[in-house]
């Protein structure tokens, strides 16, 4: 089975990452998705973030620039990562680091596999 990306509109997004996450997601889930992007990656100087539905419930947000990031993660991984790839393995961090999105940081792992940049996302989580 194919899983398959649905970008949630601007004015879904509330509505959205309230029903996936409650009231987490603007207190604790966002602001560490945007922490260890800073801590992954030294391109990375905030910006604008797309969020994207998964058709197997999951749930992902990626940066909109620059087009890629050099990335350095605490397990010896280094590599360039597009905005898509390096927004799936800071939710993928994000979602480990808070053990309570286990069910989230799953169906996001499970569509990695569908992503054209897997090799490179799972090195950088591993």
């Amino acid at each position: 089975m194919t899983i398959t990306k649905t970008e949630v509109p601007e004015s879904s997004r509330i509505k959205e990452t309230a029903r996936l996450f409650g009231y987490a997601f603007p207190l604790k889930i966002e602001p560490t998705i945007y922490h260890l992007a800073d801590d992954l990656s030294q391109d990375y100087h905030g910006g604008y973030w797309q969020f994207w539905r998964l058709s197997n419930l999951g749930f992902y947000m990626a940066p909109t620039y620059p087009a890629t990031f050099e990335v350095q993660a605490e397990n010896g991984y280094q590599g360039t990562l597009s905005t898509d790839a390096f927004g799936i393995t800071c939710c993928l961090y994000a979602y480990s680091h808070l053990s309570g999105l286990a069910e989230h940081y799953h169906a996001l792992r499970a569509y990695v596999w569908e992503h054209a940049e897997a090799g490179g996302i799972v090195r950088a989580i591993d």
